[in-house]
């Protein structure tokens, strides 16, 4: 059985892969809900507002993980949802510094990780925000402190197991009166859906090194919400 690559691997692969700056909308595709309405991968209309998001990756007995959290119940948008840490970028902000800002605020990173680069930017009907995932990579395991009255909970997934097979599933959900069909990744229970299964599937994508979104792998199995 091939080893795992560890964290320093990693971040060359990404590394490598993100001097390549053209968009990879396919993958994000791949991970919409469908129907889709009023959404098109590769498509930011105007305006919208930028934000930001952090996809830090760090060691856990050797293993490279990344950090999710459980939002709040008592947001006003995407309440309840996993994501990553993330929020709009301010006035005169890089996008850059916005994600670790927000890493700052939302989850207590403490120096700032090295940022490897941006993934492909996303759009959110939602909230009308085009979403900027950074990479970043932290050389220990962050303490983590969850923001009250944003932050839930925070949840660490270890890399590999998103990369496995069996993360990768499809469910149901209800839309109004529409049911849509719903890509997500299963972790420690949860459904990663949405945007956040976007950016990661387009990690995942990426450490796979090859093309036509053949590094996002089939889901395994379904379930109804």
């Amino acid at each position: 059985m091939e080893a795992a690559p560890t964290l320093y691997q990693i971040e060359d692969r990404l590394r490598a892969a993100l001097a390549d700056p053209t968009p990879r909308p396919d993958v994000h595709d791949a991970l919409a809900p469908r129907p889709r309405r009023n959404w098109r991968a590769g498509v930011i209309p105007s305006p919208t507002r930028r934000a930001a998001a952090l996809v830090l990756l760090y060691p856990i007995d050797a293993r490279a993980h990344l950090v999710l959290t459980r939002r709040a119940a008592t947001l006003g948008r995407h309440a309840g949802q996993i994501s990553l840490p993330g929020g709009a970028v301010d006035a005169h902000e890089t996008i850059e510094a916005a994600a670790l800002r927000e890493a700052r605020e939302e989850v207590g990173v403490g120096s700032d990780p090295r940022v490897v680069g941006r993934l492909t930017a996303l759009h959110i009907p939602v909230s009308n925000f085009a979403l900027h995932p950074v990479v970043a990579v932290a050389d220990r395991r962050p303490r983590f402190v969850a923001a009250a009255g944003e932050v839930a909970h925070v949840l660490e997934v270890p890399l590999d197991y998103l990369r496995g097979p069996g993360s990768r599933r499809r469910g149901w959900s209800w839309r109004g009166d529409e049911l849509i069909a719903v890509p997500y990744f299963e972790a420690h229970g949860e459904r990663v859906w949405g945007a956040t299964a976007m950016v990661l599937g387009e990690l995942i994508h990426l450490l796979a090194g090859d093309g036509g979104g053949r590094g996002v792998t089939p889901a395994t199995g379904e379930d109804r919400a």
